[in-house]
Parts: structure tokens; C-alpha cells; sequence
């Protein structure tokens, strides 16, 4: 089983990935350690997934690695997922989904392609997602001017006055990210209690004027620029007038899974039902990262991590029932032996400079 050149894109595949976020990435990786055939189907037309809409954002909770931009955190999962060569095929999303003759699968894409592959790791991140837009009238004529539903340049915002609605990771995160360039950040949430991290919640009661239980009641502007918004109180109505530069609508996404839907898989409120070693209810099938749901589900990109290596130890198991349970690890794995000959050298090249 070993891995396909770049440009190898027919046959039968050993292990055929959907999604190229980070369980997509790092199951890219760890296959190719187990020797196996690896092919990885992303719809767009660059890996990362759903990384991308936080592509500023500072990420601390990798293992190991020194707190980075998330767009730094893509580049080094992009590259690791490609050591062993894997075929990556962008810009098609799968739409179909066949069983052959002997168990094997062939997949089907929006572009008429196909893809016959023994096992299918289905690591679709939160689907086809989109942002829950502010239910306010009139609130897209200021999505060109400083209506935001997401951050891209934390700088743009430098000196202003910026409220923020939202209650989860994202909101708390750019409050506190924010609060070190705007002249003031406020806070909107309907509850008392947040949904993010308790530390990123202790942070933000620190450095933003956070109005709890309140939300958005209107938009207030000349032209297609925001001057000011009201809030209300979620319990008496009041109503309150703020002056503000930039509101940033942070609440959340719906997602869809789209055809997925129609394969007959076990998918819940929160994702594709799975067993503790990632097997969805069809043979042959697993899912891992965002997409997957299970009792002890840990909700971080180190969790996304822990689920590609599982789904890939079960389709190797599922493939051969001879097979060892899990690869070698990296320090005692004969795939490295030259690679770390040659890092060694490298190493040594740039000392004697």
C-alpha cells in the first residue's frame, strides 16, 4: 500500500478523506505513516476549512507549539499533511456516494468525477456553513461599511468604539483581541453566562463594557455608515442608545451537511453519530473532527487531532484485521529514517555558516 505520486488521481484508494481542515490534514498524515493510499477531497481550492474564517487569530491551545496565527497554524498542518504525498484534489465537492461490487465505495463529485476508495473518513468540519446574519431591518445596507461578521484586520478597528454581539468563543476572543487597539468594546449578550472558555470569559470581563442580559434592537446611521445602535434589556424592555464606530455580529452559524444527508448516515443535532473508535453506522465509514459526535467529544483542534488517528487505526483495522493497531510513533518509525538524515544534515549545513 504504498502512497500515490502527486499526479495519481485513479484506482482504488486505500482510505479516501473528505475535508481538508485540520482532521482532514492530520489523517492525510498519520495514513501515510501506516503505508497507506491516501487521497483527500476538499471543496475548495485551498486546505485549512473553517480555520480560515479566524485566519488572524491568535491559537494557544495546540499541543507543543508557541502561541501562532491560525493562517500560520494552516501552513504547518498544510505541510505536514503532504509529507508522504498524499493526492489532494480541490474544488470539488462529493455528491454521491456508491458501494461496489466486493464492499468498496465510489464517491462522486459536483464536477462528474469519481473516486473508488476501500475506506471513507468523512471530516467535513461544521458542513456547509453559514453565518447567522443580524434579524434586524435594514442591517445589509451596512455590511459594506462597519457592519462585520468577522474580524479579518484586528488594526482596522484601532481607536474606535466597537460593540460586539455574541456569547461564544468567537465573540469573547475578538472582545479581548480587540480591546488591546479600539478606543472602547462593548459587549451585547442575551444571558447572563457566556459559552466560551472560562479564562477567555474572566479576560474579557477585564477589558470590555459587557451588558448582560441584553441584545441588538436596532441600527441607527446616515447613509450606509452606523452611528449608533439600541439595545434592550431581554427581561424589561429598556431600551438604551449607544454611540459606536463598528458592531461585529458574532452569533454563530448554521450548517448543513448537505448531500451527506441522503447516505444514510446516523447524523444528530450535533453532527455524524459515531462509536469510540470513530465508525459511523455504515461499514467502512468514519468521521472525525467538528463533524463527528460522541459522549467524550473534545471540542479543540487537539481533539480533531485524536479522532483522525483513531479513524484512520479503524479503517486500516476494517481493511485488514491483521494489521497493528496504530503505527509506529515517529521516534522508532522506519518512514523517517531518511527523512531525519536529512533534517539532520540540514542542521548541520546551517551551524557550520
Amino acid at each position: 500500500m504504498s502512497g500515490p505520486s502527486s499526479n495519481e488521481t485513479g484506482g482504488l484508494y486505500d482510505l479516501t478523506i473528505i475535508g481538508g481542515g485540520p482532521a482532514g490534514m492530520y489523517a492525510a498524515f498519520y495514513a501515510g505513516m501506516r503505508d497507506m493510499k491516501v487521497k483527500l477531497i476538499e471543496g475548495k481550492n485551498e486546505l485549512g476549512g473553517f480555520l480560515h474564517h479566524y485566519a488572524e487569530k491568535m491559537i494557544w491551545d495546540v499541543g507543543g507549539i508557541p502561541p501562532l496565527r491560525c493562517d500560520g497554524l494552516i501552513e504547518r498542518l498544510a505541510e505536514q499533511a503532504r509529507t508522504f504525498e498524499p493526492v489532494i484534489v480541490f474544488g470539488q465537492r462529493v455528491d454521491g456516494l456508491e458501494t461496489l461490487p466486493g464492499g468498496a465505495y465510489r464517491l462522486r463529485t459536483d464536477t462528474g468525477e469519481s473516486h473508488d476508495t476501500k475506506t471513507i473518513l468523512v471530516a467535513v468540519g461544521r458542513g456547509i456553513t453559514e453565518m447567522t446574519r443580524l434579524n434586524i431591518q435594514g442591517a445589509d445596507r451596512y455590511e459594506l461599511t462597519n457592519l462585520h461578521y468577522t474580524v479579518q484586520n484586528p488594526e482596522s478597528f484601532r481607536d474606535k468604539r466597537v460593540l460586539i454581539s455574541g456569547g461564544g468563543n468567537s465573540a469573547v476572543d475578538w472582545a479581548n483581541e480587540l480591546a488591546d487597539v479600539a478606543k472602547q468594546v462593548i459587549v451585547v449578550h442575551r444571558r447572563e453566562e457566556f459559552g466560551a472558555m472560562e479564562r477567555s470569559v474572566s479576560s474579557m470581563l477585564q477589558v470590555a463594557d459587557v451588558r448582560t442580559p441584553y441584545e441588538l434592537h436596532g441600527l441607527h446611521g446616515a447613509g450606509d455608515v452606523i452611528g449608533a445602535v439600541s439595545i434592550a434589556h431581554i427581561e424589561s424592555g429598556d431600551k438604551e442608545m449607544i454611540e459606536v464606530d463598528a458592531v461585529v455580529v458574532s452569533h454563530g452559524y448554521t450548517r448543513s451537511y448537505g448531500d451527506l444527508l441522503e447516505w444514510g448516515l446516523d447524523i444528530g443535532k450535533h453532527g455524524i453519530h459515531v462509536s469510540d473508535q470513530t465508525a459511523t453506522n455504515l461499514p467502512g465509514i468514519f468521521a472525525a473532527g467538528d463533524c463527528a459526535s460522541y459522549s467524550n467529544k473534545v471540542k479543540l483542534i487537539a481533539g480533531a487531532f485524536t479522532d483522525a488517528v483513531l479513524a484512520v487505526n479503524s479503517a486500516m483495522s476494517y481493511i485488514d484485521a491483521e494489521a497493528p493497531n496504530m503505527a509506529y510513533v515517529s521516534s522508532h518509525n522506519e518512514k523517517f529514517r531518511e527523512m531525519n538524515k536529512q533534517l539532520l544534515h540540514a542542521s548541520k549545513a546551517v551551524e557550520m555558516q
